[in-house]
């Protein structure tokens, strides 16, 4: 983890908290080819848990390779850069999104332009996926 006492550490910390998207990049294992995605994140202080349909490629990478990277987008200028590299998993006792409170919080602005109910992005993006950060450049 990053030091959370400094400046740049105390930016990086708020940002995990309250950034929207996060790209998620996860490997495809036939030609080694990086797949970035955005996704809906909640960082809990020491995981990512990220929610996704079952059947999504990164279900799919991460399964096969569990090597991910978690990068935020930078601001205008390029810099405020925070990107965790780690390991994946698909998380099968984690609870819907539906359970999670500060998810659910976060994202509830965001869902009616899914054109979907809480219960049914619950439903549809059941695959719950824990990303353990190993190592961090923040900038």
């Amino acid at each position: 983890m990053f030091d959370t006492s400094t400046e740049t550490g105390a930016r990086a910390e708020k940002r995990l908290e309250e950034e929207g998207i996060a790209w998620l990049t996860t490997v495809r294992e036939r030609d080694g080819m990086p797949q970035p995605i955005p996704v809906w994140f909640l960082w809990d202080g020491e995981t990512f848990l990220i929610y996704s349909q079952p059947d999504a490629r990164k279900v799919k990478n991460i399964r096969e390779n569990p090597r991910v990277a978690v990068n935020l987008n930078s601001d205008a200028g390029g810099g405020n850069i925070v990107r965790a590299e780690g390991f994946a998993e698909i998380d099968e006792g984690a609870p819907p999104a539906t359970e999670v409170p500060e998810y659910i919080e976060k994202y509830r602005p965001s869902i009616p332009a899914l054109g979907m109910s809480e219960d049914e992005v619950a439903e549809t993006y059941r695959a719950a996926i824990r990303v353990r950060p190993e190592r961090w450049q923040v900038w």
